[in-house]
């Protein structure tokens, strides 16, 4: 995937920072967060589980993880969203 960027770059016109600046919408970067969050906190709750052997425990950590790393990732989607470097 880099090395097609890589070589696809060297053929086309690359794109306005403008253009590729809005080409990730804050609802997609929510539906994406959402996705994310599903499977990184079923995995939360699988390893707290078998740490804990209390699987009442395990849900109260994923959800308390679910709702943070959510905000976190989408706060992070969009600050990486408005940085030029590598674009």
């Amino acid at each position: 995937m880099i090395a097609d960027q890589l070589i696809i770059s060297n053929k086309k016109e690359k794109a306005s920072f403008k253009k590729d600046k809005n080409s990730e919408s804050p609802k997609r970067s929510i539906v994406k967060s959402i996705s994310w969050r599903a499977i990184g906190t079923l995995d939360t709750i699988i390893i707290s589980w078998v740490i804990t052997g209390t699987l009442t425990l395990a849900f109260s950590i994923g959800v308390v993880e679910l709702v943070t790393k959510m905000v976190l990732y989408f706060f992070h989607e969009r600050i990486w969203n408005t940085i030029s470097w590598g674009k």
